[in-house]
């Protein structure tokens, strides 16, 4: 496919996806909190998988990371109040202050356009602190709410429970989209050989969630996925 057909592609379903969770939470039919952790866990995926339209063209990881950077404008410009959109702001912020895009979402954004342009397809490191970005810090707050657990003792606010899923919830999404990337002949080792590095990832990505910091997970998250990756892949 054409890279700017694929480009236009992917933009269309990311920002139908984001759109669609903006309509829900405005409408009240989830709760802001809750929109606001599926758009974490869901966009990554579906962009990771918009990568297999693209050819094997120098552009295309340029013309891609154009997605998540046009996104990061709009989120920056919510953010500081230059375009209004209430909708957005409901679906992606805590407490309805717009200003809390400029900190979690935007970190968000910005992650996928540096791992875009420096991973892209041709190494598993970045799709991997990608997806454990998402399903495995994504995942933490949903689970973390919902199931009574002990606090974590260097971090009171944040719960055993909810760092066991951002492992589980990390594993999973990136062992799917590697089955996937593996399958489509994208790497050519044996699916195999990828589960222990992916487990190790995994396991440091759900360590470092689990500390103290507000909201710099993902950041944190992805670079230490990043480097543990450099290491084990």
């Amino acid at each position: 496919m054409n890279s700017i057909v694929a480009t236009i592609i992917t933009f269309a379903i990311a920002l139908g996806f984001l759109r669609l969770m903006d309509f829900f939470a405005h409408r009240g039919w989830i709760e802001a909190r809750l929109s606001r952790k599926l758009i974490h866990i869901g966009t990554g995926p579906i962009f990771v998988l918009c990568w297999l339209l693209f050819p094997d063209d120098p552009a295309a990881r340029w013309l891609a990371a154009l997605v998540p950077f046009m996104i990061v404008a709009q989120f920056a410009l919510v953010g500081l109040g230059v375009v209004k959109d209430e909708a957005a702001v409901r679906a992606m912020s805590r407490t309805g202050d717009r200003r809390e895009i400029l900190r979690g979402p935007l970190y968000y954004g910005i992650a996928f356009v540096v791992l875009t342009l420096i991973y892209w397809k041709d190494s598993p490191i970045g799709m991997t602190a990608l997806m454990l970005m998402c399903g495995g810090d994504g995942l933490a707050d949903i689970v973390g709410r919902r199931i009574a657990s002990p606090s974590i003792p260097w971090s009171r606010q944040k719960s055993a429970a909810g760092s066991v899923s951002v492992f589980l919830g990390g594993w999973l999404t990136t062992a799917l989209i590697l089955f996937i990337y593996v399958s489509a002949g994208i790497f050519i080792q044996p699916f195999g050989n990828y589960l222990i590095p992916i487990t190790i990832v995994a396991l440091v990505a759900a360590l470092i969630e689990s500390l103290p910091f507000k909201d710099v997970d993902n950041l944190t998250v992805t670079l230490a996925a990043v480097i543990t990756g450099i290491f084990v892949f």
